[in-house]
C-alpha cells in the first residue's frame, strides 16, 4: 500500500519585513565638541515610518565633531530584509548615486551609502557611510500628525508618486 506523502520544498526562511520591522524613532545622545573645545551634545535621530507595504519614509539627522550634520529624507523601498532609499537628483559628472541602506545589523540600525554618493546631505565631517544607532532606542513615533505635516515628508512623498525630484 503506497502512501501519499506532501512533499514541501525547501524556500528557506522569509526575510523579515523591513517596513514593519524597522519602523519607529531611534534616537541617541552622545558627548561632542568642537576644534576650540567647546563640548556640547550630539544628538542622531533616524525615523522611519511605513506609507506602503513594500515602502518607508526614512528621515536620518546625524550630529558629528565640530557641528557638522548630516540630514536626508525620502522614501526607502524594501529589498530583502533592507530598506534603500535611492536619490532621485541626477549626481554630477564622475560623482556617484545616492543609495541609501537601512538594516538591522546585530544591536545596531544600520545606515550606510556604501560609496559615499549621499555626502552632499552631510557638512564637511558628516557621512552616511556605515553609521549606526543602537536598535534598542527604537520608540513608537508619538508626533505622527507633526511629522506628516513636515517638510521634508511632504517633499519624500511628493517625490515618490511623481518620480522627479522636487528641487
Amino acid at each position: 500500500m503506497l502512501l501519499a506523502v506532501p512533499v514541501l520544498l525547501a524556500a528557506g526562511p522569509a526575510s523579515p519585513d523591513p517596513v514593519k520591522g524597522l519602523a519607529g524613532r531611534y534616537y541617541a545622545q552622545f558627548a561632542d565638541g568642537t576644534v576650540t573645545g567647546e563640548k556640547y551634545t550630539g544628538e542622531n535621530v533616524v525615523e522611519i515610518v511605513p506609507v506602503a507595504a513594500n515602502a518607508a519614509y526614512v528621515r536620518a539627522h546625524l550630529d558629528f565633531f565640530n557641528g557638522h550634520q548630516c540630514d536626508i529624507a525620502g522614501i526607502a523601498t524594501s529589498r530583502g530584509a533592507t530598506l534603500v532609499y535611492r536619490d532621485l537628483e541626477t549626481p554630477l559628472p564622475g560623482e556617484p548615486a545616492c543609495v541609501l541602506t537601512v538594516s538591522h545589523a546585530g544591536s545596531s540600525l544600520k545606515l550606510d551609502d556604501g560609496n559615499r554618493g549621499c555626502s552632499t546631505y552631510c557638512g564637511a565631517r558628516g557621512s552616511l557611510t556605515n553609521m549606526s544607532v543602537p536598535f534598542a532606542s527604537r520608540r513608537p513615533i508619538r508626533y505622527m500628525p507633526r511629522l506628516k505635516a513636515s517638510e521634508q515628508y511632504r517633499r519624500a512623498m511628493t517625490e515618490w508618486r511623481t518620480r522627479k525630484p522636487t528641487s
